[in-house]
Formats: C-alpha cells, sequence, structure tokens
C-alpha cells in the first residue's frame, strides 16, 4: 500500500476500518458504557488553544528526551494493548519493530497475541511488558521471570483493571480469540482478504502469554473462563509493594487518574506513573487524562516521573500534554490505526505523523527543544 499521501492519523483509522473484521476494530474503537470519557479523552483536547509566537529562532530543533533515563526521540511510547495481533497478523512484532527503528518504547500487553518469548526473538531492542494483577500469584509471579528472562527493562503494572468494564460492542459482537466461524462472522472476514491472508500465514492467533503457560487452559473456551475469574478484586498498595520486589527493576504503574493515589504511587517507589483512564474502557464518567493531568503532576512534583495517555492522536496532543506538566506520553489507537492499516509500515507512518505535527507546531510555539515547553505555550486552557 502506498502510504505517502496518508497525512493524518484519521486517514489511517479510515483504512484499519476497512481492513480490519469488525468485532477486532470495534474491540479497539470503544469506550465502556455510554463512552463519554472515551470521546472525553479527545474531546478535552481540543479545548486547548497555543500561544503562536513569531520572529524567533526556529532552527536546530529538538524533541529528543528520556523515559526511565532512556534517550527517546520523541516523548511518546507505544502503549500495551490487548489483542494487537488481531489488529494485523503478527502484530505486537511489527509494532515493536517500529517503535524500535523510530526511538521510542514498545510495551507489550499482558492480553498480546504474541508471547513475551516471540517478541524478544523477532526484536533486537529490549521492550517493557505490561501486568495485570491476576488472583493466580503463581502466574503473575511466572510472567515476570519470562520477561526478566527476555530482558524486558521495565515493568508496567496497570492498576485500574479489578473489574473489567462492560463494552457493549463486544457483548453484541460476541468477541472470541480467534473469531469463531459463524455467518456473520465469515461474510464480515470475506470482505478483508488481505486480514485473512495474514491470519492464514501465522500461527499466531491466540493469547500466546496465558495457553499453554497455565495448567488447565489448552483452549479458547478454558481460557475465557480463567481470565474472566482472574482479576484481583482485593488489589491493595501492599500488592504493589509485593510485585515490585519481585521484579526488582524499573517499575511504571498505569491507571492514577486521582492526586492520592499519585501520591502513593510515588511512595511505593514505582519510576513513574501513568495518568490514565484506560482509554474509557473502565469508569465511564470519569473525567479525561489531560483534565486531570495538571492537578496530578503538581501533586507528586518531582517525586515520580509523571507520564500520561488517553486521546493522544496527534504530535499536538503530545505537545499539550508535555506543556501541562507531563513527563512523557503513550499512545495506543493511534499506533494501532497504523498497524490494522498496512502492518509495520503504518505504524512507521502514524509514528512519523505525529512526530512532524509536534516538531512543526513547537517550533511554531517559539520554542526549539521540547525539553524547554512548559504551560506558557498555551492559551485559554481549562484545565
Amino acid at each position: 500500500m502506498n502510504l505517502d499521501k496518508v497525512t493524518t492519523i484519521d486517514e489511517l483509522r479510515q483504512i484499519a476500518h476497512k481492513r480490519v473484521p469488525t468485532m477486532f476494530y470495534d474491540y479497539m474503537e470503544s469506550g465502556s458504557w455510554t463512552e463519554t470519557t472515551f470521546r472525553a479523552n479527545c474531546d478535552d483536547f481540543k479545548k486547548i488553544s497555543f500561544r503562536q509566537r513569531v520572529a524567533v529562532d526556529m532552527a536546530n530543533r529538538s524533541t529528543k528526551t528520556t523515559m526511565l533515563g532512556e534517550e527517546v526521540a520523541m516523548p511518546l511510547a507505544i502503549a500495551p494493548t490487548g489483542l494487537t495481533g488481531m489488529q494485523h497478523a503478527d502484530g505486537e512484532i511489527l509494532a515493536a519493530r517500529a517503535a524500535t527503528d523510530f526511538g521510542i518504547p514498545f510495551t507489550l500487553s499482558t492480553m498480546s497475541i504474541s508471547s513475551i518469548e516471540d517478541v524478544a526473538r523477532h526484536t533486537q531492542n529490549p521492550f517493557w511488558f505490561q501486568l495485570y494483577v491476576m488472583r493466580d500469584h503463581d502466574f503473575a509471579q511466572q510472567l515476570i521471570k519470562r520477561a526478566k528472562a527476555a530482558g524486558c527493562s521495565a515493568l508496567m503494572l496497570t492498576l485500574d483493571l479489578q473489574i473489567l468494564g462492560q463494552r457493549h460492542k463486544d457483548i453484541k459482537n460476541g468477541l472470541t480469540t480467534p473469531p469463531k466461524l459463524t455467518l456473520k462472522n465469515i461474510l464480515d472476514m470475506a470482505i478483508r482478504p488481505r486480514w485473512c491472508m495474514g491470519m492464514l500465514g501465522t500461527p499466531r492467533r491466540s493469547f500466546g502469554n496465558i495457553v499453554g503457560h497455565v495448567e488447565g487452559v489448552s483452549d479458547m473456551t478454558k481460557l475465557s473462563s480463567w481470565v474472566g475469574e482472574q482479576f484481583d478484586l482485593q488489589l491493595d498498595w501492599d500488592d504493589v509493594a509485593r510485585i515490585k520486589d519481585w521484579w526488582g527493576g524499573k517499575l511504571i504503574i498505569k491507571g492514577i487518574l486521582d492526586p492520592e493515589d499519585a501520591q502513593m504511587a510515588a511512595k511505593s517507589g514505582a519510576d513513574a506513573l501513568i495518568v490514565s483512564n484506560h482509554g474509557g474502557r473502565q469508569l465511564d464518567g470519569a473525567e479525561s487524562s489531560i483534565a486531570m493531568l495538571p492537578e496530578i503532576s503538581a501533586a507528586v512534583g518531582s517525586d515520580i516521573e509523571v507520564w500520561m495517555d488517553g486521546g493522544i492522536r496527534s504530535g499536538q496532543d503530545i505537545l499539550k500534554s508535555v506543556a501541562l506538566g507531563a513527563h512523557s506520553t503513550l499512545t495506543g489507537r493511534a499506533f494501532l490505526y497504523g498497524l490494522g492499516a498496512a502492518g509495520q509500515a503504518g505504524v512507521t507512518k502514524a509514528l512519523e505523523i505525529m512526530h512532524k505535527e509536534l516538531d512543526m507546531s513547537m517550533a511554531l510555539c517559539g520554542h526549539r527543544d521540547i525539553l524547554n515547553v512548559d504551560r506558557n505555550i498555551l492559551k485559554n486552557c481549562p484545565f
């Protein structure tokens, strides 16, 4: 596919919508209940205006910064997303390669299609691993050991999924991995031959980190039942401390949307926290991530790196986030649009679009270095 004339993330979304089967596109592009928070994550960025500056030196610009002490090409990482390998065959591997080539981190989800070991075998640079807290602590420990053995350089602990938020589209579509061969699904896949050929050409069609690694979980029926029972309802900060000890390396806490929880994350000894509402997929009616970012950033100061995700669809969104106190950001859906549209090349295209927007917008706001950007570049910000 020729991506030369694709200039926006939304164009990639439109292409992905045509190429990815409905149940998997809807899984990606949906929120819980009324989807109010899902929409607010993007809509609230539109409420923020820039201050344009002129007659300033715009030469020799740099968008480079650091995340956990490692240099990155721009303040962005690829967020963990479940079922990435169902947006495009071998999706996790392709996205990890694109991130590595671009110079930003990639995060592998517990609920990925490609396993930890599989991604490590097919990529060169260390990646991060995201952990859901399971009631089966032995399995959690095994995941951590596997991530260590694979050379993962950081553990991302997600705290906002003790109960799975209801997403109506998943229920209506009968979401399964791989999809059940009903007449409706067969017809839906038949008009997407590119996706079908990719899936026929790969053995990666199930949850690679779970199937074959949990006793008694050998097929999708048993997996669905196991997962539904596994999220830990009793998760607390003592569990976070225990997991931190198990891991023994750099720890990122994801799912913070309240200043008090942010302060607890800082006290836990984690290296970074992510202001996040799980992409609007958990507590519907919660504030957007960007709306809560300034308050959370102020609450913890320099005690911990503050990152954010939720609604990051452009380089301008990254710039606004940095201006409001984010050390860096993460994107999920934007890279998935690229992946669904054109595989690894599509992810690269998404990153190129976002970087160009970030670089040019920063310059037009009067800055040459992302490290010097602050709230002064904004006008009429309601947050």
